[in-house]
């Protein structure tokens, strides 16, 4: 087993990363929050539960109040009215400040379940329990929230864990576009911040088989050695937080448009991940390899096209409600080079200009 701290400004955790460790979750928790806990309540989602609610029920045998939560799931569970369900359901088996909810699933329920964790009675502990590769990104950092039909993302909170609990073992039940989704911000933290892990991965991982043993744990703390160390520097997005965005202005636009569900996130990360390497390319006239770097993806099942059913005007216009605009300004992060990213104020008429382009449109 391998652990890592992640330090911000407003508190320090440990991240667990290790084979079966999800056994371990109690004492895990007893360690970051001794015995001081009223109450336990785990948020999954159906896929999840059949496979792993059991271990941790199992696990936490020992503590008188233990309840469970489950969604349906899928990107949709991301609502207010779920978001409220939850809400009345942790009232009504009396849960208090001295409680604790665990997340035990991927991206989705995971900031579902911390934001319900950093709005309930103004702020409870939560603990992460990711079981995709994608929750990587996302149980890293504090950043949780649910969606709105305008955008995604759009009500949320800052609000740290007090742990991860990093079990690499479930990978074993992923579906191909899970690992796909998940592979994508692995892909995404090389190009904005580590050169060097960037050329690990296209020698080392020739397909998501891969990712096992000591090469997911050493590409795990590879990948969130990037996100701590944004995070530390930038806990609120006030700076270079923001590069972790990068491929994500039109990738969740796509999320959007397309409706929530009908494509997972990281797929639609890589488009718009090889989207902003050739706007980069123009932009800042340097050669990235884009066409390379886009028949990599390739070789993992991606599309780096955009969907034809969407257009160029649609697109733009769901870009324009992104959280990185400022004063009617489109922000978006571009690289200089691998490993150099920058967020940089692009004119709509070139964003434009290169959608028409990929969509075909006249």
């Amino acid at each position: 087993m391998q652990d890592m701290l992640i330090s911000t400004n407003s508190k320090q955790y440990p991240v667990f990363i290790g084979e079966q460790i999800r056994f371990d979750t109690a004492a895990f928790t007893k360690q970051v929050l001794g015995d001081n806990v009223s109450a336990i309540l785990i948020i999954t989602d159906d896929v999840v539960a059949k496979h792993y609610l059991d271990d941790l029920k199992n696990c936490l045998r020992d503590h008188n109040h233990v309840f469970s939560y489950t969604l349906d799931h899928g990107e949709q569970a991301k609502s207010f009215q779920q978001y409220y369900d939850i809400q009345t359901y942790a009232l009504e088996k009396g849960l208090d400040r001295r409680s604790l909810i665990i997340a035990l699933g991927g991206g989705v329920v995971g900031d579902i379940a911390g934001f319900v964790a950093a709005t309930y009675m103004r702020g409870i502990p939560f603990i992460q329990v990711p079981t995709t590769l994608l929750a990587h990104d996302s149980s890293v950092g504090g950043k949780v929230a649910i969606n709105h039909p305008l955008g995604k993302n759009m009500i949320g909170a800052f609000h740290q864990p007090e742990a991860v609990i990093y079990d690499y073992s479930v990978f074993s039940t992923l579906p191909e576009s899970q690992w796909r989704s998940g592979f994508a911000e692995v892909i995404k933290h090389a190009l904005i911040w580590d050169p060097q892990f960037y050329d690990w991965l296209r020698e080392e991982v020739d397909t998501f088989a891969d990712i096992s043993g000591e090469t997911a744990e050493r590409l795990l703390m590879r990948s969130m050695a990037v996100k701590a160390a944004v995070v530390q520097e930038d806990e609120r997005e006030s700076g270079i937080r923001a590069f972790l965005n990068f491929g994500h202005t039109l990738g969740h636009a796509i999320e959007t448009e397309l409706g929530y569900g009908k494509i997972t996130h990281g797929e639609a990360v890589v488009i718009g991940m090889a989207f902003a390497l050739k706007l980069s390319e123009r932009l800042f006239r340097c050669s990235l390899g884009s066409e390379d770097l886009s028949a990599w993806f390739r070789r993992y099942g991606y599309d780096t096209e955009i969907p034809q059913s969407l257009s160029a005007e649609q697109l733009l216009r769901t870009m324009r409600k992104d959280k990185k605009v400022q004063n009617g300004i489109i922000r978006m992060v571009l690289l200089k080079k691998i490993g150099q990213a920058e967020l940089v104020e692009v004119d709509e008429e070139q964003i434009h200009s290169l959608l028409v382009e990929d969509l075909g449109e006249v």
